[in-house]
């Protein structure tokens, strides 16, 4: 079966849980850097992106994050987890994982009290997805072999490059599965592709 990892250090990680095992995954939270050797695929989970950059930093995970993405394994970011994932942050000397080519702008569409929900044509996923925005962020550049799935005014809020994918929003805040059943079937797809 398609073990599928939440990174269980801030954030939404029972709502992802739930998600993943609606859509047909095994879901572990992952706590300890070992756990990455036993899963297929990893979800970055909302929260406060300094804060998790802290804990990534406090229990060990960067080399160990970065080195299960060089091994060609999924990793999905939700809202502070695509922050983690992007290689230039507004107003920031630097980015945190830099996993995608992409500047991504911090709570760019306001403080909590703004948040909202936003049907979406999600390319790949949904003609229709009701997605949430919490003190979200958006993506202000991509780099070319970055792939636009989803904008908001004219803001980039999903987007997949290579086996990494990202969502400004969070998906598992809803009983709709479609994006995170998308997910599953990237890491089943490279879960064959590792193996061959």
């Amino acid at each position: 079966m398609t073990t599928i990892g939440v990174l269980a250090l801030q954030g939404a990680v029972r709502e992802h849980i739930r998600s993943v095992e609606a859509s047909g995954a095994k879901a572990i939270e992952i706590k300890r850097t070992e756990q990455l050797d036993e899963i297929d695929g990893l979800i970055f989970p909302g929260g406060e992106s300094t804060t998790m950059r802290r804990l990534i930093d406090s229990y060990g995970f960067f080399t160990a994050l970065k080195e299960f993405g060089a091994q060609g394994k999924p990793i999905f970011g939700t809202c502070a987890g695509l922050i983690l994932m992007a290689t230039e942050i507004e107003g920031q000397e630097n980015g945190h994982l830099g996993l995608m080519n992409m500047k991504v702008a911090r709570n760019a569409f306001g403080r909590q009290v703004a948040s909202f929900e936003q049907s979406l044509e999600v390319k790949q996923v949904a003609e229709d997805f009701n997605a949430v925005f919490i003190r979200a962020p958006y993506v202000e550049e991509a780099g070319p072999e970055v792939e636009v799935l989803a904008t908001y005014q004219d803001r980039i809020v999903a987007a997949k490059q290579g086996q990494y994918l990202c969502t400004a929003f969070h998906p598992e805040l809803t009983d709709d599965n479609r994006f995170v059943e998308y997910f599953v079937k990237m890491v089943e797809e490279s879960k064959k592709a590792l193996a061959s």
